[in-house]
């Protein structure tokens, strides 16, 4: 049973990941491997979409610092971010990261390695691991850097500056922003939207997407027509294909596989 981290399948097709380890949600290695161990589970047997969540102040407030020491010890801690926050990006259902409060350092590493990001408006992004002297180390260098250009990110990572979700939402950091009360049931009510989707489309056109930043254009093109090719296979596409046929478009319903 894990102790720090709960996932809670409803029948409606969302599952929902939240992190438990009061006060900040320090992001320790024993935490590290519950999350590994609940994003592996949930890509063996996926749900229609899943929500990544924690507290209402704080969403996760970064790297267990207690944990830290010099390279030995650096190297350690880089390998459980890695393997946890790469299981979470490989989960091959739409993955949303409901931000409350801070979302700090491998806090907000952990929200980039979702497909979206919502927020509280009362919710901060940052990157602060300068103002310790280092840099970030479980994807903020990437990941940011995807999403908002090298600039920004090079703004946001050197300056280690918090980021409220006004500005997140402009830059491309967050993707909606909703009243603190009310984060939780928008955020369940989008992974709903996708969930009732064709949610074996949605793998495939996952693994085409992230393909386009993982190498060349023409490789990431290879891999889109390869996976279009097999989307074919599914029972959802030729339920798609014939309700459009017969009824228009948006009236199919699909069944996820």
């Amino acid at each position: 049973m894990a102790e720090f981290v709960h996932v809670e399948r409803g029948d409606d097709g969302v599952a929902v990941l939240r992190l438990d380890r009061p006060p900040a949600n320090a992001l320790s290695m024993a935490v590290l491997d519950e999350i590994a161990d609940a994003a592996t589970a949930l890509t063996a047997d996926p749900p229609g979409a899943v929500v990544v969540t924690g507290g209402d102040k704080i969403f996760a407030a970064g790297a267990d610092i207690a944990e830290f020491g010099g390279p030995d010890e650096a190297a350690k801690i880089a390998g459980h971010f890695r393997q946890a926050f790469d299981a979470v990006a490989a989960i091959p259902r739409m993955t949303i990261a409901a931000v409350a409060g801070f979302a700090l350092g491998g806090g907000c590493e952990l929200a980039l390695a979702c497909d979206m990001r919502v927020a509280a408006d009362t919710a901060a992004f940052g990157q602060p691991e300068v103002l310790l002297g280092i840099i970030p180390g479980a994807g903020g260098t990437q990941r940011l850097t995807r999403l908002v250009g090298p600039a920004r990110a090079k703004d946001i990572i050197l300056s280690g500056r918090r980021i409220k979700t006004g500005e997140a939402l402009n830059i491309g950091l967050c993707d909606r922003v909703f009243p603190a009360q009310v984060l939780q049931a928008e955020a369940r009510a989008l992974a709903l939207s996708f969930a009732n989707g064709a949610v074996a489309a949605h793998a495939l056109a996952k693994r085409a997407i992230d393909a386009a930043f993982d190498d060349s254009l023409a490789n990431g093109l290879d891999v889109e027509r390869d996976l279009f090719i097999e989307v074919f296979n599914t029972d959802d596409a030729k339920t798609g294909v014939q309700s459009f046929l017969e009824n228009g478009p948006g009236k199919a319903t699909f069944k996820g596989r």
